[in-house]
């Protein structure tokens, strides 16, 4: 029996989002299926990325789902406060669920429930067996005995304040305020005169967050800078994987041959866990396939994977000297260093484009953290031996 689509894609989240706009757009006579099991394609999200992070064509289709862009960006640390000269976008998940769903049309299903995927079928939770030609499993995340993770774990308001905040630009690291146990930072995101997002991020060992506690802070840096909260419009919260280190073949293999996307393929900045550069790459590598069956589709997302992890080895490394060197509340150290390097570098960092001449520059000098401890946490390459010590 010939399968009713060629591709469905499980999860309608940034990346599978992404690859279903992109196919629709290159190559419209496809029968996709989109199954989302919330009320709208791509949750309660904001996400954001540099100019440099993506290419020029990139920018270009990518240009109708953004929904804020500024020149530059600010960071602030005990030590140090730089303003950036580098573009920096973000898209709202509205914007996006407007944009990819008024394209996708019927081809979304959203409050659809999904039971099991598989790489050519999807079984939803009322029974109904689903056929395509390939299926790409985008539904987050998964856990992993061959990822030893940190967590960047956050919860942001999106607010009306009552007088104008005075920003000009974005603010992506205020780590000026009490660390809680963890590298702690601010983020900021400026809307409109009297709009802002307020986000409170922390890198911490654990996943596990306290929303109260989040809220508290939010409400106590805004107070702090003069700010008086007329409305909370709009609230989010998340916990991203910082990779420490890991087996690359162990974790693809639990996979079996099921095409994955987005954070479930590991593919995301890992230290940064911006995920949306990593998205458009793997939508613009699908939509270029000529074989759009789910073997060809399970290599293409693997060998994405594969080299993204190869290109990472440096930045896990940095991990390890972030979480496991030196006190929790002292890593903002490691930050506020880095932030003193040249733009460029700092540029290429972000778009996880690194030479070998930046890496030098990056671990020269004066480590920020004990050398003994920065030394055996370089040395920590298997994820046994950091959950061991964590």
């Amino acid at each position: 029996m010939t399968p009713a689509y060629d591709v469905m894609l499980a999860g309608g989240g940034l990346a599978n989002g992404l690859i279903a706009w992109r196919l629709r757009t290159l190559r419209p006579g496809l029968r996709l299926l989109v199954l989302e099991g919330g009320d709208r394609l791509g949750g309660n999200h904001t996400w954001s990325f540099h100019d440099s992070d993506v290419d020029a064509a990139q920018r270009a289709w990518l240009a109708p789902l953004i929904s804020a862009h500024w020149p530059r960006y600010d960071v602030r640390f005990p030590e140090v406060t730089r303003t950036l000269e580098s573009g920096y976008a973000c898209i709202a998940s509205d914007r996006f669920a407007d944009v990819v769903g008024a394209a996708l049309g019927t081809a979304l299903r959203t409050g659809v429930r999904t039971r099991i995927v598989t790489p050519n079928s999807v079984t939803l939770e009322d029974g109904t067996v689903l056929s395509a030609h390939a299926v790409i499993d985008g539904r987050g995340a998964r856990a992993s005995a061959h990822l030893a993770l940190g967590y960047q774990t956050f919860l942001g308001q999106e607010v009306r304040l009552a007088a104008p905040h005075g920003l000009s630009a974005p603010v992506i690291m205020d780590a000026g305020v009490a660390q809680q146990g963890g590298y702690r930072f601010v983020y900021l995101l400026p809307f409109g005169p009297d709009r802002v997002l307020i986000e409170d991020t922390h890198y911490v060992d654990s996943a596990a967050w306290e929303p109260e506690r989040l809220r508290a802070n939010i409400a106590a840096y805004a107070a702090a800078r003069g700010w008086r909260i007329d409305a909370v419009l709009r609230e989010e919260h998340g916990s991203l994987p910082i990779v420490l280190a890991g087996d690359f073949e162990r974790f693809w293999a639990e996979l079996g041959d099921q095409p994955c996307s987005g954070l479930r393929a590991s593919l995301f900045h890992p230290t940064t866990g911006y995920s949306l550069p990593h998205a458009v790459r793997l939508a613009d590598r699908i939509a270029a396939e000529p074989d759009l069956s789910a073997p060809a589709l399970f290599a293409a997302t693997r060998l994405e994977a594969q080299d993204a992890w190869r290109g990472q080895r440096f930045f896990r490394l940095l991990n390890r000297m972030l979480f496991l060197a030196g006190r929790p509340d002292e890593r903002w150290r490691v930050m506020q260093r880095f932030y003193r390097l040249p733009a460029p570098l700092i540029a290429r960092f972000y778009a996880g484009r690194l030479s070998l001449r930046d890496k030098a520059r990056i671990v020269s000098g004066k480590p920020p953290v004990p050398v003994v401890e920065a030394l055996l946490a370089a040395r920590q390459v298997h994820p046994r031996q950091i959950r061991k010590n964590q």
